[in-house]
């Protein structure tokens, strides 16, 4: 599954299921209680630091959608830049 297809797949849910999708402030605010979630996870050792972790990806894909942000396209830069970066 490529990036796109999770962020329109992610959005689609959240519209279905009736959760946020206007208040961009409260979805930072979920996506650093489930960054949270995944380091008390790991610290632990509860076995779901998985789970919590794709919480944070699915999280940060419903900021893109909201902001109008093509994710897959600022990740591959991104990733490009880090590339580039001296040793």
């Amino acid at each position: 599954m490529d990036i796109n297809s999770l962020q329109r797949i992610a959005w689609d849910n959240k519209v279905l299921k009736g959760y946020n999708t206007t208040d961009l402030p409260l979805e930072f605010c979920m996506l650093q209680e489930k960054a949270a979630a995944a380091f008390t996870s790991w610290r632990k050792g509860t076995g779901i630091l998985g789970e919590e972790l794709a919480d944070v990806v699915l999280y940060a894909t419903s900021i893109a959608e909201m902001a109008g942000l093509d994710l897959q396209e600022a990740v591959r830069t991104k990733v490009d830049k880090n590339a580039a970066r001296p040793d």
